[in-house]
């Protein structure tokens, strides 16, 4: 259940994905994900090869990643059934006041396909990321907005805490769900109603505890004089290596071939 949101997590493990520069995996991350909105048919087939070498090279286990899915297949089921009923164009089954066309048809497969790529291809990027990483890249990427007056630092400390406070809360719902239930609370008999009704009584506890680790968090970043100083260093700098101009080179190839084949196979 809650136990099955495995967005924001870090992975722990040795591979040539966790050594790369940060920038590197948030743009790598950010191209991507414009490259499935390019693919039309065929060319999700060089999504989906370019996405399992990336989960190869991770070594994230692939139950792991696939796992993360199960959380939005709500979004999911949704998503596909908007284009397979208000899709026009040729009917092709009909009962009452729903219409399935060959266009709809198409068209959810393909969102389908293409949510489900989304989704696991930013994984990867927080699976093989630090949070310290994360942050340190997003500062780096976000620099130049610096000279608009844009507070880069808190910006990029923000949305790197907020992408870590995901399964921590997801792991404290877990835990009070755990001790409710041991009091004769019951979540899961019922239907989606009843059950999303029964989630209810989380809330309250659940935002006392998150409320309770910002406070905690706000004291101890400001015991560590964070927003003191004008500038702030880093003890390990952010520097390329050959491994980083490597996959900047792969990254291009496959931008290239994606949108070659878009525009000139219609793949």
């Amino acid at each position: 259940m809650l136990k099955d949101i495995t967005i924001g997590q870090y992975y722990p493990a040795r591979s040539f994905l966790h050594r790369l520069d940060p920038r590197i995996k948030i743009a790598g991350t950010l191209l991507y994900i414009i490259s499935l909105f390019v693919m039309h048919t065929w060319g999700f087939l060089i999504g989906a090869g370019f996405l399992a070498a990336a989960v190869i090279v991770s070594k994230v286990p692939p139950l792991f990643m696939l796992r993360g899915l199960r959380p939005v297949w709500i979004i999911l089921a949704i998503t596909l059934a908007l284009n397979l009923f208000l899709t026009s164009g040729t009917v092709i089954w009909s009962a009452g006041i729903f219409t399935i066309t060959q266009e709809g048809a198409e068209l959810a497969a393909r969102n389908g396909v293409r949510f489900c790529m989304l989704i696991m291809g930013a994984s990867i990027m927080t699976y093989t990321t630090t949070p310290g990483m994360l942050t340190a890249g997003l500062e780096k990427l976000m620099m130049p907005l610096s000279r608009l007056g844009v507070p880069v630092s808190d910006a990029a400390m923000t949305m790197s805490i907020a992408l870590r406070f995901i399964p921590i809360l997801m792991d404290e719902a877990d835990r009070i769900m755990q001790a409710q239930k041991a009091r004769g609370a019951d979540f899961e008999s019922g239907g989606l109603i009843r059950r999303l009704k029964a989630l209810f009584p989380l809330l309250v506890p659940l935002f006392v505890s998150a409320f309770r680790r910002a406070g905690d968090l706000a004291l101890a970043m400001d015991a560590r004089c964070y927003g003191y100083t004008a500038v702030r260093t880093r003890m390990n700098p952010l520097l390329l290596e050959k491994r980083d101009y490597f996959v900047i080179i792969v990254l291009s190839v496959y931008i290239a071939a994606v949108i070659l084949l878009r525009v000139f196979c219609g793949w």
